[in-house]
């Protein structure tokens, strides 16, 4: 059984305590990190969401009974302790904030003790995830994860002082929606009172927020619960959480603006660093072309070469071949790696490969025994060919050149991972550096072979650049979209478009992706219908607040930087959810389950 706090009051934290507070008498409470018996002395480690403070129990200063208490405390007790601060003298610990003072103990009040932990609540461990997301409320205790969902406390903080200096306003938006097709799958969400009918839980709240402007509502944002079903990654949760925003009456330069300025003041809120704007601008174009990727790492160079051109002739046939099909041949340059050894060359060859490649053509310049080039395909080419390759790629005596050939997306696919292979392989990438960078002027359309059709980008309500519209039906892969991302080191961190506010274009877009009016009306009623009484334009974006704070913390998962997480088939191993529910909640909404299909699913 443990003892009550009555009458005890917290001084303060445990690391909260300087050198100013020797000599006053304090009262302590948290969990024991660790207890060493010394005989005449105990000295017990206090930890709470501070950090750790000493505790120093005497027999001869606490008095017999409080020091025996003391001999049984064992990790995780939770304690409360009435002392006198004092100094630690020569026996200062300059590891931790408080390693200069102590605890000399007084009283001690055991408020609960604690099992063997499944683990030890230590900072580095080499426990399994799946032990510690079972325990999470142990594994939370632990100080790097303490500090993680601290500094996204800040970091969200910093969000909302900031947008409320720019005269946003925070307005929340429901859980409970229609279905309406975004991309990825719903949660659905079944009726009692309306039984056979489904809410949805919402992927994001974009149609409400686009009809809060139709409200006036001129500046809204929030920290917004969103939900989607989809297959899960490091970077990804079935629920997470997005700082999202609407402004009315603004085009791209605008919502950039706004969030360079949000940007530029939570990394220095959160992180105390400075980062520079205006950040860069990039077409998706150029960033496809030049490094294989709408969310380039541009802490390394490294660029992409089109070399379709110096080879569409060449005696090659899987460079000609390529070419002549409408395909493209890029070559990367990596300068002073002429000699790479063969494995690590087969190894690229590998990573072109896994990402659908047929393989990938190299060539050494200069670097064979005689000062000739080695090169995988020189047999086809004429000395001539080559040349002009290397002048085309600006390469060097002593440089490597690898080279793909394939249709746009799988070349720009295949090159950009092999880029980013060498990056990290090579050690180029500066772990340090903040490279922020907006990419725009995506398409507002890709086709889907799975579909046979043309589907959004970014969804339907993006609005295409007005040069570009008059291409919709002959041409429609060629208008671009009002649509920008904001990328850091090699991630997309957020993304946003301007909005269509013309009915007009709203319905052609509609029809574009194949829905018929009927169709339209169906999923989108609500919001053709409020496009009737004078929308202003408007544009937003939001962030993945879980992936913004995963790399202000230095984190490898978002899992890190959320209290409880889903685990990769979307289950909550502490609570043990999803679960099988009772037969009459069933009932209650007219839900049988197929069991047999279940079965045949599992088998």
């Amino acid at each position: 059984m443990g003892e009550t706090m009555k009458g005890l009051h917290r001084t303060a934290r445990c690391a909260e305590f300087t050198k100013e507070d020797i000599g006053k008498e304090v009262t302590v409470m948290g969990w024991v990190q660790k207890s060493r018996n010394k005989g005449g002395l105990i000295f017990t480690d206090v930890r709470d969401r501070s950090g750790i403070l000493q505790v120093v129990f005497e027999e001869e200063k606490c008095g017999k009974e409080v020091f025996e208490k003391a001999a049984t405390l064992r990790s995780e007790y939770c304690v409360a302790v009435v002392g006198l601060l004092r100094s630690r003298g020569t026996d200062a610990n300059e590891k931790i904030a408080t390693g200069a003072i102590e605890v000399e103990a007084k009283q001690l009040r055991i408020l609960s003790e604690s099992a063997v932990p499944p683990f030890q609540i230590e900072d580095e461990i080499n426990t399994r995830e799946e032990l510690r997301l079972q325990y999470r409320y142990l594994d939370l205790r632990r100080s790097p994860l303490q500090r993680n969902i601290m500094l996204r406390h800040k970091l969200c903080i910093a969000v909302r002082n900031y947008m409320d200096e720019q005269g946003f306003l925070e307005i929340e938006t429901p859980t409970f929606i229609k279905s309406t097709p975004e991309g990825a799958r719903d949660y659905l969400v079944p009726s009692r009172v309306h039984q056979g009918e489904f809410y949805a839980l919402p992927q994001s709240p974009q149609l409400l927020k686009q009809l809060l402007m139709c409200s006036g509502f001129d500046r809204y944002f929030q920290l917004a619960r969103c939900y989607r079903d989809e297959d899960l990654r490091a970077d990804r949760q079935p629920e997470f959480t997005q700082i999202d925003m609407e402004l009315s009456f603004a085009d791209v330069d605008d919502v950039i603006a706004v969030n360079e300025g949000l940007i530029k003041r939570i990394w220095k809120e959160v992180l105390g660093v400075d980062i520079q704007t205006p950040i860069e601008r990039m077409t998706w174009q150029v960033a496809m072309d030049k490094y294989g990727s709408d969310k380039p790492d541009l802490r390394f160079d490294l660029p992409i070469t089109d070399i379709s051109d110096v080879v569409k002739d060449c005696g090659f046939s899987v460079f000609a071949d390529t070419v002549k099909d409408g395909g493209f041949v890029r070559a990367i340059r990596v300068p002073g790696e002429g000699h790479m050894p063969r494995k690590k060359i087969d190894a690229l060859v590998e990573v072109a490969k896994y990402y659908g490649g047929k393989g990938l053509a190299y060539l050494c310049v200069n670097c064979a025994d005689d000062g000739s080039h080695k090169c995988s395909f020189a047999k086809f080419m004429k000395e001539e060919e080559l040349e002009a390759i290397i002048k085309a790629c600006g390469a060097e005596k002593g440089d490597l050149i690898v080279i793909a050939a394939d249709k746009f997306t799988r070349v720009c696919q295949v090159m950009g991972q092999v880029r980013l292979e060498l990056g990290r392989s090579l050690d180029l990438i500066d772990k340090n550096a903040w490279r922020f960078l907006w990419v725009t002027e995506f398409p507002l359309l890709e086709w889907s072979d799975e579909e046979g059709r043309f589907m959004a980008m970014h969804h339907p309500f993006t609005m295409p650049m007005e040069e570009d519209w008059q291409y919709i039906d002959s041409d429609p892969g060629r208008v671009r979209a009002k649509a920008y991302d904001i990328v850091l080191n090699g991630t997309e961190l957020g993304g946003g478009s301007v909005r269509i506010h013309r009915a007009d274009i709203q319905k052609k877009m509609l029809e574009v992706l194949g829905f018929t009016p009927e169709m339209a009306q169906s999923q989108f009623g609500f919001l053709l219908e409020a496009f009737k009484y004078g929308v202003p334009p408007h544009a937003g974006l939001a962030y993945g607040l879980d992936r913004v704070a995963m790399w202000m913390a230095g984190a490898e998962s978002i899992r890190d930087v959320m209290a409880f997480p889903k685990v990769k088939d979307a289950s909550d191993l502490m609570m043990g959810a999803p679960s099988v529910v009772d037969e009459k909640q069933l009932r209650d909404l007219a839900i049988k389950v197929d069991h047999d299909a279940i079965n045949k699913k599992d088998i």
